[in-house]
């Protein structure tokens, strides 16, 4: 049946017709890719699995990131991938490998599910009892593998592996007292459930297969055992082997026979403990239908392994390994082997990488394990049976210097042709970088898996090239001379010649080769601005404490640096301080890293074209930060000066030169900040003084019982406001209130029954804490997402009463006369603006928002939306107008004003990602570009997208289809037509003249 068109009523046409046509946007399938680009990530591995086969081509990881995913062995590339819920509730608790099937336990053990490997398909998911896991496995029976069984807090559950039902569940006796960690089946149709009282006794239950009837009973004493994760594992045939740092000793009960523990010393196998040092016991079962291997790894400290066996009651041992950083079993058809990763040198204790961050700081960080001073590793296979190395099957590696050390090792072993073993490792470090290794030393290919996790980023301008920087230091020095002018002119014009030569050259040169073959690399060498200043470096920092350089057109990583011992947890900002418009300075930028446990901090300084740190020395800071101000004011070498307030409200500034200090001294009385306490509800304004100490200007206190302080969000400095007013219908015009120093104050309400929750909002003033503007969205509740610029402020919230997203904007106007239209002050504004506020139903919840920016401010702002989905709307702050009239009037269309609908649709062609979606998005940041009418545009979250936006179109400057060949053959038709018409004309007057 024929849809019936929809018709826009007469009268709205006119109205509607040239808002909606500049809104309509498109990308063409030529255009996919050219502008943009899209990096997929998994995070930091939490659970691998290799296949082990020579041409096996994926590896199935699980992730802390919540991600299941199967990743291409030979390019490292991402198969296929599931992202589950960012939140506790999504957590991968464990991952078995089953042929083609991986089965993971999710949700704290609430879910189990079945995938295919090879598609990424769901093959089933169930739903489990609630209680606290504590550990899953196969179960088979002789013949095969068929069940898996889930143990939490208090029951044991039995699953069938082919749809995930219910076979039965038992309750575990005495769970309220009794700590039951560990699970164990060989395929002799029982199943060992091992449980701990802590420094007292252990229960070992037996359950049948079948019906799940409990056979078996013992409780064993261990009073010597405080947990069995770690200290204990089961070697052999259901032996359980715990080790006893206390007596440098190892116990061993069998699970099957035996009701007490036997005592076995190691100092007659010449084994010592470290002090201090909790051993670890590593075991292996190649198969859940055989007995685990009889050989195991016992950790005497941090590296220093040991293979040991224990077989027919007596323990041997095999091998030592002073230098392991790592090791590993792998086992391959009936071979199974140890891989030990080793330093090529003596393992150190870890240094602070010269971050001299106070000295309680620096205590913390002494107590991290050891590091090897080469970053040069190898990696070797051992026969588990008798310890010997295998023949040709080193593998050797190195890290970059001062960079992470390795934190897990995973091995893909196979057989041969010629029936000898080889293999390929799988190597994560600290950072969350994968590299995949092959035989000798090959990277096969490596995963940056920290870009998951970016917290902070900045855009800085690329360098001058030769030719440009040759031509800025023309005008450099005006004591040359006229002689010395001109011989520099020649010279700079001679520099130009040549790279003009050698550009055309390339160009003849690639155009003899096909496309495909055209290698536009892009490395830190032959960096250089563009025309338009469309490239830019990306400085990212990560969560692990690793930053990055990435060039922005492209997505390729060129520099990257570790800062060691950076705790999980820390906060980071990084600011930039010197640009590269300052030639020949060196631009500058600093990271401060405030650790989460000890509030300490410490400064980062470095060049983020490069990425090496900066020759300046940061200042030693000995006090938690509690603010950072970033001044106009720059010392003799154009860095901008960086105020670092700590706990006592006492400055420190950095440069601290004395050119500073004489600064900071004449401009300390327009230097004010504030302080944000949301624990305790105040927010707190100062001044400096000329001693550079701090004085309390006004105090904002609002009571936490009531309502919490969420988000407190300023202007972008870089801002530029091109218009500083709105021409009206009536041609009058309405001046914006352009308060620099205003601050958005968001709280939320701390009862949370939902007809009581509210979300207020304050337009505070940072100089005088004068409140200008505050209102209250009632029966509205967070996430709270905020966007300040210019004269508005737009919020998102929830809507608890309507159950719908909706957008509030405020808009700040002086009205139709300015107060002062050369100078701003703060303590000079007798009059509150005039707030114009309106609201907008939104019919998605959002991830993130950011607005475009723009070099001069003339282009029309657009609002960057995230959605959940992964796609970013593009909205034109048009559609957001607190003016939108609910009746069009004959002064609103003068004004081009939409009329007002309380819907604000959702429309594809507004998506600027098209289908590249980013999952979880955290963030969007913009950047302006050195075109008025684009926009940089960067959002991160487990992915990284980079594009450009316009939105007013490309105004300045002309279209990728322009027909250069169509109006170069009429503006040289034109010439020639002129030339003979002008010969003509000149042929018509002498004969003209001689008539």
């Amino acid at each position: 049946m024929a849809a019936r068109p929809w018709v826009l009523p007469p009268p709205l046409l006119p109205v509607l017709l040239p808002v909606l046509l500049p809104l309509a946007a498109a990308v063409y399938e030529d255009q996919v890719g050219k502008f943009d680009w899209r990096q997929q990530y998994v995070g930091k591995l939490k659970f691998a699995s290799l296949e082990a086969s020579q041409g096996s081509k994926k590896l199935v990881v699980a992730t802390e990131e919540n991600v299941v995913a199967a990743l291409n062995s030979r390019s490292g590339e991402i198969l296929w991938r599931h992202v589950d819920k960012g939140t506790p509730e999504g957590a991968i608790d464990a991952m078995l490998i089953h042929g083609q099937d991986a089965i993971t336990v999710s949700n704290a053990g609430r879910i189990l599910r079945s995938w295919e490997t090879n598609i990424g398909g769901l093959n089933w998911e169930t739903s489990l009892d609630t209680g606290s896991f504590q550990g899953a496995a196969l179960v088979g029976l002789p013949e095969a593998v068929k069940y898996v069984a889930v143990l939490k807090k208090a029951a044991l559950s039995l699953h069938y592996l082919s749809n995930g039902h219910q076979k039965w569940v038992e309750h575990l006796p005495e769970s309220e007292s009794t700590q039951y960690q560990l699970l164990y089946s060989r395929g002799t149709g029982v199943i060992h459930v091992v449980g701990i009282v802590p420094q007292s006794h252990l229960n070992i239950l037996t359950f049948n297969v079948e019906d799940g009837e409990i056979t078996k009973q013992v409780r064993v004493a261990a009073p010597w055992l405080r947990a069995l994760e770690g200290s204990c594992g089961v070697v052999g045939e259901a032996v359980l082997l715990c080790a006893d740092t206390a007596t440098r000793s190892l116990h061993v009960c069998a699970l099957d026979t035996e009701q007490d523990m036997r005592h076995i010393p190691l100092q007659s196998l010449e084994l010592e403990f470290e002090d201090d040092f909790q051993a670890r016991i590593l075991a292996t079962q190649p198969s859940v239908t055989s007995a685990s291997r009889t050989q195991f790894f016992l950790q005497l400290s941090p590296s220093h392994f040991s293979l040991l066996q224990y077989k027919q009651g007596l323990l041997s041992h095999l091998r030592d390994f002073q230098q392991a950083a790592l090791v590993s079993f792998a086992t391959t058809g009936e071979k199974t082997v140890a891989a030990v990763l080793t330093c090529r040198s003596e393992l150190k204790p870890g240094s602070s990488d010269g971050l001299h961050a106070g000295s309680a700081l620096e205590d913390a960080r002494r107590q991290d394990s050891l590091t090897c001073s080469n970053q040069t590793y190898n990696i070797n296979l051992y026969l588990v049976e008798t310890g010997q190395r295998l023949l040709d099957t080193t593998i050797t590696f190195n890290l970059e210097q001062g960079g992470a050390k390795p934190q897990q090792l995973y091995i893909q072993v196979f057989l041969k042709k010629d029936d000898s073993v080889g293999y390929r490792a799988l190597v994560q470090t600290e950072d969350h970088m994968l590299m995949f290794l092959q035989q000798p030393g090959k990277v096969v290919w490596s995963r940056e898996e920290s870009l998951a996790e970016v917290v902070s980023l900045e855009m800085v301008d690329l360098p001058l090239t030769g030719a440009q920087a040759e031509l800025e230091g023309e005008f450099g020095k005006k004591a040359d001379g006229l002689l010395g002018m001109f011989l520099k002119r020649l010279s700079s014009q001679l520099i130009l010649l040549q790279a003009w030569t050698a550009h055309l050259w390339k160009m003849f040169y690639d155009a003899r080769k096909p496309r495909s073959q055209i290698k536009n690399e892009i490395n830190i060498d032959n960096l250089a601005r563009d025309e338009f200043n469309l490239q830019k470096m990306m400085v990212m920092v990560t969560a692990s404490g690793k930053l990055f350089g990435i060039e922005s057109s492209s997505g390729t990583i060129l520099w990257k640096q570790y800062l060691r011992n950076v705790r999980p947890g820390s906060s980071f900002k990084l600011m930039v301080q010197r640009t590269t418009a300052h030639f020949p300075h060196p631009p500058q930028c600093t990271l401060l890293v405030k650790d989460k446990e000890t509030r300490m901090s410490f400064l980062y300084v470095f060049n983020p074209i490069f990425g090496k740190r900066s020759q300046v020395a940061p200042p030693v800071l000995k006090r938690p930060i509690l603010q950072t101000l970033l001044l106009p004011i720059m010392d003799q070498d154009y860095a901008k000066v960086l105020l670092l307030i700590d706990d006592e409200y006492k400055v420190t500034p950095f440069p601290a030169t004395k050119n500073v200090l004489r600064q900071l001294e004449e401009i300390a009385h327009s230097i004010y900040f504030y302080l944000v306490d949301a624990e305790q509800g105040k927010l707190s304004g100062f001044r400096l003084k000329k001693d550079l100490s701090t004085e309390e200007s006004w105090e904002v206190a609002i009571p936490t019982e009531v309502q919490r302080i969420v988000m407190v969000k300023g202007k972008r400095s870089n801002e530029h406001v091109h218009s500083q007013g709105r021409v009206m219908g009536d041609r009058s015009v309405l001046y914006k209130s352009l308060n620099p120093n205003l601050l958005a104050v968001v709280t939320e309400s701390t009862d949370t029954h939902h007809e009581r929750t509210f979300i207020g909002i304050y337009l505070m003033d940072g100089v005088t804490g004068r409140i200008i503007h505050s209102s209250v969205q009632k029966k509205a509740k967070g996430p709270v997402h905020m966007v300040h610029s210019e004269n508005w402020v737009v919020y998102q919230y929830w809507n608890t009463k309507a159950r719908r997203n909706e957008f509030t904007v405020l808009e700040l106007y002086e009205g139709t006369e300015q107060y002062n239209a050369t100078a701003f002050s703060s303590l000079d504004r007798p009059i509150l603006p005039q707030v114009l506020q309106q609201s907008y139903i939104f019919p998605s919840a959002i991830s993130a928002m950011e607005a475009t920016i723009t070099e001069r401010g003339i282009t029309s702002r657009h609002l960057l939306i995230g959605l959940p989905s992964g796609a970013i709307l593009s909205l034109p702050k048009a559609l957001l107008d607190p003016r939108r009239p609910e009746i069009p009037t004959e002064q609103s269309r003068e004004e081009n004003l939409i009329p007002y609908s309380p819907d604000v649709q959702i429309h594809a062609e507004r998506f600027i990602n098209y289908n590249q979606t980013i999952s979880r998005m955290r963030g969007i940041y913009t950047a302006p570009s050195g075109l008025e009418s684009t926009c940089l545009v960067v959002a991160y979250g487990l992915d990284i997208f980079q594009t450009r936006v316009y939105p007013s179109k490309q105004f300045d400057v002309l279209k990728d289809d322009y027909d250069y060949v169509l109006i170069s053959s009429v503006l040289f038709g034109l010439v020639f037509a002129t030339m003979i018409t002008k010969r003509l004309a000149q042929v018509k007057l002498l004969n003209r003249a001689w008539r």
